[in-house]
């Protein structure tokens, strides 16, 4: 019984936790602005430089889209990058675990 009350207030704990995790930044860092690294790439180059920076090639999906992409379809394309990166990777853990399994099995047949 005391086993399942501990599990119980280390979840609850982790909850508390997950949620402060998510909460503090909105409250720590109000009217805060974040800027992209591209951005901050090229004032820089700009700053050594002292010339505005110009870049060495168009991105592809802009020269068929006629114009820069829209910030939702750049979230969108992260997005499913995100995804086939993690799915990548639950793959080959989930391989490395059923091996491990398998080969724990193996030795205690073999015995």
């Amino acid at each position: 019984m005391e086993n399942k009350k501990s599990r119980k207030g280390l979840v609850i704990v982790l909850l508390i936790a997950a949620i402060l995790i998510a909460v503090i930044p909105f409250l720590a860092l109000k009217g805060a602005e974040f800027g992209g690294s591209d951005d901050a790439g090229s004032q820089m180059v700009a700053e050594i430089q002292g010339q505005e920076y110009t870049p060495w090639f168009t991105p592809i999906l802009e020269q068929y889209l006629g114009g820069e992409i829209p910030g939702e379809i750049e979230s969108l394309i992260f997005c499913v990058q995100t995804g086939i990166g993690v799915g990548i990777l639950a793959f080959f853990m989930g391989r490395f675990y059923e091996r491990s399994k398998w080969q724990k099995k193996d030795e205690e047949g073999e015995k």
